[in-house]
């Protein structure tokens, strides 16, 4: 069964490629960047965690509130499925593909057959728009693919970090849509303010801080190992971000929002994440170099930058907030 007339979405992350696919068929098609952007994706984090094996850094909000924040953003109908029976996860899949719908799954890309990478990462997002007796067809990232319709239910079925209990969704349109503009204005500044305001020390600015100070001593961290380091480094800008640890589409997005909508006053925050965004590929190449070298020197240039960045940071986010006010109240 193959959905008829899907035509698919691709895009450079996981989670705004899966909502795209799913929007798209319910006739509402957005840029990537713009989907990222209203669903007030901008973040970081500092994780270190024993059960991860290595520092993770993220660019982005949490695991499945993009989707829950431009689903809400939109005014569009957000269904999710979680359950611990492998059985009721592939039915609630099934049903959904049989009516047409198609579906975004969460899961653990390690079992996925296309993927050659040997790590476990559960926070992985693909849309499903097909099935036969073996495989499941997907959209993941730029491509669609297929997979054994067993290593799928694997992959949904992981329990580790990040991991959601086969957790599925659709999404479904709903009469009206809101004003653009007013989205935009109320996505950006809740962004920003969450931004400036972080809960705790490793999130936002602060976290970015943090890791400065904390990538100085990766070199005599045990159990740190170079291949590690160049695997966090590799993450950064590779790992589904869209480049420069999600820089790159937060950037893109401001720059739509400035063609669409000029009097938002959002070009000189793009101007600032346009010089940003680079830095944070800079980061990224000195990390990557510095576990390959064993260069201590490589991560004090990389954590300078960091304490740059987060200053600069600050500042696109204190102009998006203060140019967003009047348009929220």
């Amino acid at each position: 069964m193959i959905i008829k007339n899907f035509t698919p979405f691709y895009g450079k992350h996981c989670e705004t490629t899966a909502v795209g696919n799913l929007l798209q068929h319910c006739g509402l098609t957005l840029s990537e960047p713009m989907l990222f952007g209203i669903g007030e994706g901008l973040s970081f984090i500092y994780w270190d965690s024993k059960q991860m094996g290595f520092p993770f850094l993220g660019g982005r909000c949490k695991q499945d509130v993009l989707t829950e924040n431009i689903a809400q953003r939109l005014n569009v109908k957000l269904e999710v499925k979680e359950t611990a029976s492998k059985a009721k996860a592939w039915e609630y899949v099934k049903s959904n593909i049989d009516r047409g719908i198609p579906v975004g799954l969460k899961l653990d890309m390690y079992f996925l057959e296309y993927f050659r990478d040997n790590i476990h990462f559960a926070g992985h997002y693909v849309a499903m728009y097909g099935y036969d007796e073996e495989f499941g067809y997907l959209v993941d990232g730029n491509a669609q693919v297929k997979s054994s319709l067993w290593s799928i239910a694997e992959a949904r079925n992981y329990k580790g970090p990040m991991s959601s209990p086969n957790r599925a969704f659709t999404i479904t349109a709903t009469d009206k849509l809101p004003d653009m503009k007013s989205v935009i204005a109320c996505a950006v500044n809740k962004n920003s303010e969450q931004y400036l305001n972080p809960p705790i020390q490793n999130i936002s600015f602060k976290g970015i801080k943090k890791t400065a100070n904390a990538i100085i001593k990766w070199l005599e961290k045990p159990g740190m190992t170079p291949q590690l380091i160049i695997q966090a480094g590799q993450l950064m800008d590779e790992g589904g971000t869209g480049g420069s640890l999600f820089r790159n589409m937060y950037r893109d997005f401001l720059k739509e929002c400035d063609v669409l909508y000029p009097d938002m006053g959002f070009h000189e925050a793009y101007v600032k994440f346009a010089e940003i965004a680079p830095m944070w590929r800079e980061v990224s190449q000195l990390i990557c170099s510095a576990g390959e070298k064993s260069n201590a020197q490589q991560l004090k240039e990389a954590s300078q930058i960091l304490l740059d960045i987060s200053s600069l940071e600050v500042e696109a986010m204190k102009l998006l907030f203060d140019n967003t006010v009047c348009f929220v109240k």
